[in-house]
């Protein structure tokens, strides 16, 4: 676990499982490590990352609150039978190379045991796209990674969570479904 936290440290991606499958991550404050993540998963700038988290803490310094109700507090907290990621205003300081072209961001709340190991050691939110080549199945194993990525690509070797899909994307304050979990 250290070793992969240190790499997160310093500017690397790595794969760990989530509750579906696995993920690419990386500091999403780290223009370098993000543009790694997208040089490596074949992925435009344009169109933005999910930021995963065990705390909406970790999340905060990335959404502009000013504009949310109770409802949206308590519907952006609330623990989901299925992973819901949720596109949400994003602050005017959060950089491009995480939003793309869009003025929002999406976000998880994601109480994966590697999610909340990651996040608590390395004091920031990961970013989060699967963990797979252009074209090819989301890994769902840390064997699965090695075959897409390499041998020596850096996993967290534990098993995804029991979510049958990826996360749901939805809009916190329409509820507008845009991708289905």
């Amino acid at each position: 676990m250290n070793t992969l936290v240190n790499l997160l440290k310093s500017d690397h991606v790595i794969a760990y499982p989530t509750e579906a499958v696995f993920g690419l991550g990386c500091n999403p404050l780290s223009q370098t490590a993000v543009e790694k993540l997208l040089i490596l998963k074949q992925r435009s700038v344009e169109k933005g990352l999910i930021l995963v988290a065990p705390d909406i803490n970790f999340l905060l310094p990335f959404i502009d609150t000013k504009n949310f109700t109770s409802q949206n507090w308590e519907r952006l907290q609330r623990q989901y039978d299925h992973p819901t990621t949720w596109v949400v205003p994003v602050r005017t300081d959060v950089p491009q190379f995480l939003t793309g072209k869009f003025n929002n961001i999406a976000v998880r709340l994601c109480r994966h045991p590697a999610v909340e190991q990651l996040c608590y050691a390395a004091g920031f939110a990961l970013t989060s796209t699967s963990a797979n080549l252009t074209g090819l199945l989301p890994c769902k194993t840390a064997a699965d990674v090695r075959s897409q990525f390499g041998e020596n690509f850096p996993v967290l070797d534990m098993p995804v969570g029991n979510a049958t899909n990826p996360s749901e994307i939805r809009d916190l304050f329409t509820n507008q479904l845009f991708r289905q979990g």
